[in-house]
């Protein structure tokens, strides 16, 4: 019974990074958000293979945050703001 949560999970959590990474891409903001933002993504990504529990409710402040359009600050090629 729990590994059928467990897929649920998973399936909702593939879903959800799907539509953010959508969302993302067509975001109108500087290559260094948008950079930042993909990154981010892909450490939400990393972490589901371990935690799956843990990288949904990452996923969900992420998806928060840029409903409230709260983004990184721009960075420059280096790395300086």
């Amino acid at each position: 019974m729990e590994r059928d949560g467990q897929l649920e999970l998973y399936g909702l959590v593939a879903d959800r990074l799907k539509a953010a990474h959508t969302r993302v891409r067509t975001l109108q903001v500087p290559e260094g958000v948008r950079m930042a933002l993909t990154r981010k993504l892909l450490v939400i990504t990393a972490a589901a293979k371990h935690d799956l529990a843990g990288a949904a409710r990452r996923l969900e402040r992420f998806m928060n945050d840029l409903d409230e359009g709260r983004y990184p600050e721009d960075v420059d090629a280096d790395g300086t703001p």
